[in-house]
């Protein structure tokens, strides 16, 4: 576990890094290996505090070990007020604040890195509106993205790299108002629907897992 500084106190947070080259991991799978460096630092966001999402939500984490798996090290945290950060929820203004915070430390670790902005539902909202603005950032990935509930036009202007993974049954953001939403996004996007899944991937939580990698396994 992991403690960075942010604008309410403490933030909790989790940092993974991919396999060294040749280690063998839980799986017993031999990792292919990154000798050549970090292929990015990012920083992912988990969905709406107050709907018990945290760092530990299920397609967060297994995002996580998704970039991981590609070469990247990955920052999932708590947003104030879940887990054991401080502050209490602010419906986004305290959140945005909180993944910039987020960004400044992956920055500072990995200054010659790549940096990236990614997150989930709510997350998804907070890490792709900060990461389009923040000059720093390179590329947004957005997983379930409540484009009925939250203001994305700033990441549909946007010329970053964006990445999105949507849920074809999602019941909170529907398929039709993201199709609508990514047609006029800015290029360069790519979209993956994930056949029979719901908001939260139950079930096909592994298949956005698989999504991430292929869509950004050989993304530079």
């Amino acid at each position: 576990m992991l403690e960075i500084a942010g604008p309410s106190g403490r933030i909790e947070a989790l940092l993974d890094q991919p396999a060294p080259a040749g280690a063998v991991g839980a799986d017993g799978l031999l990792s292919t290996g990154h000798s050549t460096g970090l292929r990015a630092a990012v920083v992912f966001a988990h969905p709406h505090t107050e709907m018990g999402g945290t760092m530990h939500t299920k397609v967060v984490y297994q995002a996580a070990k998704a970039l991981g798996r590609i070469g990247c090290a990955v920052l999932r945290f708590n947003f104030r007020g879940a887990g054991k950060s401080a502050g209490a929820f602010s419906n986004g203004p305290g959140e945005m604040d909180d993944f910039r915070s987020a960004l400044d430390y992956m920055g500072g670790q990995y200054p010659a890195v790549p940096l990236w902005a990614g997150g989930m539902s709510f997350g998804s909202w907070i890490a792709l509106t900060v990461g389009a603005a923040d000059p720093r950032v390179t590329t947004l990935i957005g997983i379930a993205l409540p484009v009925s509930t939250y203001d994305f036009e700033p990441v549909a202007r946007s010329t970053k790299a964006k990445f999105f993974i949507q849920a074809e049954r999602d019941e909170i953001c529907p398929l039709k108002s993201m199709r609508e939403f990514y047609a006029r996004a800015a290029e360069p996007k790519e979209l993956v629907v994930i056949d029979g899944a719901d908001h939260l991937f139950d079930g096909k939580v592994g298949d956005v897992a698989d999504a991430i990698e292929e869509l950004l396994g050989d993304w530079t």
